[in-house]
């Protein structure tokens, strides 16, 4: 009787939720949020802690009822589970939270595949068992990713120290956040480590050449990993039309800040912001490249440090706000600031022959080139040292991460700590420890924490550590206008 009544209590808090996981947040009071059950109107306003995030779909309404928010696995989950409309198809910590609080843990994102921090020795009977399981996903919004080291390999896994359980050596559990499926057009690699845009995987590197075809089927490919992953779908997963249709739907939809608290619509007084004109925005692998790294890209290396101009019109504006948002993107456009010890940047060797030099002198946008986006235009995957264990250069706090040492082959004296691997372990290259993509800057207010580890809480421990990493030297009044403007994308 027990176990029935535990059931029905767990049944009864999914399907109360259900609805209010697709759309979280959970309350939403603008006249303009009517909804009905199988839709969310086009432009829906979503309160997040910087103002309110819209997206913009090329199809019009989003359809609920579509292969996306379908459960296409046996565990409950669909991609909605953990893109939701109203966190900028992303989700959450608070969010995450939240649906811990209404569900009692029974929510399917917190299911053992990836939702909890080990999928063996744990015990999740009780609601306090349940919550100790996720604990990086209540509070880091990290899903668990569990990645076997590569046959072929210069490197060797010499231990894991992972205070949570799964430390294997031969299967690497990581911890990452859901990067959003939407303003995937600008996308240059798909995933944080590459992995569904690498030949190792089976799928295809992002190059002018082939975009936006190897894109497209990069995304396909990934919907179904995703399925027969984390829904534990049944292989051989999606059929091609459900593929298509949920590539189709990503591909549609560009979502942004689209009102702050302080400056109010970010159209006005001729701003740019918001999801309409970010879809209209104009792309190609390799624009503003600044180092030349894609050799089949036939436009002219000309790199414009100017990366944003959506808010030029306000530098003069008589609205304080509007004047600090200005004055953050001119600070990402045009400080400059020493750039050393970053591999795949630093000494790196590209394809096209060109090798990085030790020290770079130039901006944000050396790393965030994309106009008006913020990613990188080309594959162009990174170690700055936000997987580095606490201490060094690293300001933020990991210490709630695993800590992995890597060891070169064959000698096994150079070695690494790490607290996430990276593209390593896609590649099988020891050069590759730490390496990820950034991401796409635009919706960052909804989406919090920050980087693929969750190690920024907010925007301003964004700063501190290119801050401490870089030594750039930020006053107090810079941090704040670079708040305000990256709060504003």
């Amino acid at each position: 009787m027990t176990c029935l009544r535990n059931l029905r209590i767990r049944n009864a808090a999914i399907a109360a939720t259900l609805f209010a996981i697709l759309l979280s947040p959970l309350a939403v009071t603008r006249a303009d949020q009517r909804r009905d059950k199988d839709a969310v109107p086009n432009m829906a306003a979503f309160p997040d802690p910087a103002g309110v995030i819209r997206t913009f779909n090329l199809g019009g309404a989003i359809d609920l009822s579509g292969p996306f928010f379908q459960t296409l696995g046996t565990n409950g989950r669909s991609c909605g589970t953990c893109h939701t409309p109203g966190d900028g198809m992303s989700v959450s910590a608070a969010h995450i939270q939240d649906r811990f609080e209404s569900s009692r843990g029974f929510d399917p994102i917190f299911n053992s595949v990836d939702g909890t921090n080990c999928d063996h020795g744990i015990d999740t009977s009780t609601r306090a068992g349940r919550a100790a399981a996720s604990s990086l996903l209540r509070t880091r919004g990290l899903i668990r990713v569990a990645l076997a080291v590569p046959v072929t390999r210069d490197f060797e896994i010499v231990s894991v120290s992972n205070p949570y359980g799964c430390g294997e050596t031969d299967t690497i559990s990581t911890y990452r956040r859901p990067l959003p499926a939407t303003n995937l057009r600008f996308l240059s690699a798909v995933m944080f480590d590459g992995r569904e845009s690498s030949v190792q995987g089976g799928t295809t590197p992002i190059l002018f050449s082939n975009y936006p075809q190897s894109l497209m089927g990069d995304l396909q490919h990934q919907a179904n990993d995703a399925t027969l992953g984390h829904a534990q779908g049944m292989a051989p997963g999606l059929s091609v039309a459900q593929q298509q249709a949920i590539v189709e739907f990503e591909m549609g939809l560009f979502s942004a800040q689209a009102e702050d608290r302080g400056a109010g619509e970010l159209t006005a007084q001729d701003g740019q912001g918001g999801p309409r004109a970010l879809s209209k925005q104009f792309f190609y692998i390799g624009t503003n490249d600044p180092v030349g790294l894609d050799p089949n890209n036939p436009v002219p290396l000309k790199f414009n440090t100017k990366v944003f101009d959506l808010f030029d019109a306000w530098q003069n504006s008589h609205e304080p706000r509007r004047r600090s948002i200005a004055r953050g993107q001119m600070l990402f456009n045009t400080r400059t600031f020493t750039i050393t010890g970053v591999a795949g940047l630093n000494g790196a060797t590209f394809s096209n022959g060109v090798t990085g030099p030790a020290t770079i002198v130039s901006t944000c946008g050396i790393c965030h080139d994309t106009p008006n986006v913020g990613d990188h235009s080309v594959g162009a995957p990174l170690d700055i040292g936000v997987a580095d264990p606490p201490g060094g250069n690293n300001v933020l706090n990991t210490s709630y991460l695993p800590v992995v040492t890597v060891c070169q082959r064959p000698s096994l004296t150079v070695c690494v700590r790490t607290t996430d691997p990276g593209r390593a372990l896609i590649t099988g290259s020891f050069a590759d420890v730490g390496k990820f993509k950034g991401p796409i800057l635009r919706g960052l207010s909804a989406r919090a924490p920050y980087f693929h580890n969750g190690s920024a809480r907010n925007l301003l421990d964004v700063l501190d550590f290119y801050n401490s990493r870089f030594q750039i030297g930020f006053t107090e009044q810079e941090k704040a206008d670079l708040v305000a403007f990256l709060s504003s994308l």
